[in-house]
């Protein structure tokens, strides 16, 4: 049986702002620190492959720290799902946003090498993308946007042709989740143009506002089952 460090689904807000520290932090990362990808793999992996046939190998080797450490945070935030580590941790979902906002924020303030910053990056988004997983009943990539587009698809045609309301629905909430992501990318990329690294800053403000908003709901949740 999977299990999985959050256990709640996300408010629409909520969704909403996590999406858009996914696509802010791609571009920060892409634009800021060597066209390298923070969340999507898929690119690093494509970019890695292209480097090495074209025989640009130090170009290529640059995508493949970003998505070994990736992985590395795939199997911390796997191991944080099991129940010794809920036990210990007790709230691991705002451990794991704690320190998301706590590694942005060094990644803007000290001049750390490109490598070290896309490496931490990489680290924390893939512990975001491995805890939160729906809004609502609507399940969704917190980090990318590729599955989110077929999943729009998907409901889209569905709500077309049979003309289902809760398609409907699923439609809107996976399009302004896509529109969201894509609008944290574009400030990603303008504020870090403009400002270089101190962009992050902005990302770790929002994983703790995210952060929060978690926390505000939880004990409105609790109070209300006592």
């Amino acid at each position: 049986m999977a299990v999985s460090v959050r256990n709640h689904p996300e408010a629409l807000p909520i969704g909403l702002l996590l999406s858009a520290i996914g696509g802010f932090l791609d571009a920060y990362t892409y634009v800021g620190f060597g066209g390298v990808f923070a969340n999507a793999q898929t690119g690093n992996v494509v970019l890695l492959a292209v480097g090495l046939i074209r025989g640009d190998v130090a170009v290529a080797l640059r995508h493949l720290p970003p998505l070994l450490s990736f992985l590395v945070g795939l199997g911390v935030a796997e191991s944080l799902a099991r129940p010794w580590a809920r036990r210990a941790l007790r709230r691991p979902t705002r451990v794991i946003l704690a320190v998301e906002a706590v590694v942005l924020a060094l990644c803007a303030a000290i001049a750390l090498p490109d490598e070290a910053v896309t490496v931490a990056v990489a680290f924390v988004a893939a512990l975001q993308v491995s805890t939160f997983k729906k809004v609502g009943d609507v399940p969704y990539n917190a980090t990318v946007t590729t599955g989110n587009l077929r999943s729009l698809v998907a409901e889209f045609a569905r709500w077309w042709g049979e003309r289902a309301e809760d398609a409907g629905r699923r439609t809107a909430v996976l399009g302004a989740i896509v529109l969201s992501f894509a609008a944290g990318a574009a400030l990603g990329a303008a504020l870090t143009l403009a400002t270089g690294r101190s962009a992050g800053f902005v990302a770790a403000g929002a994983v703790l506002v995210a952060l929060t908003a978690i926390v505000v709901e939880t004990v409105r949740r609790e109070r209300a089952t006592q």
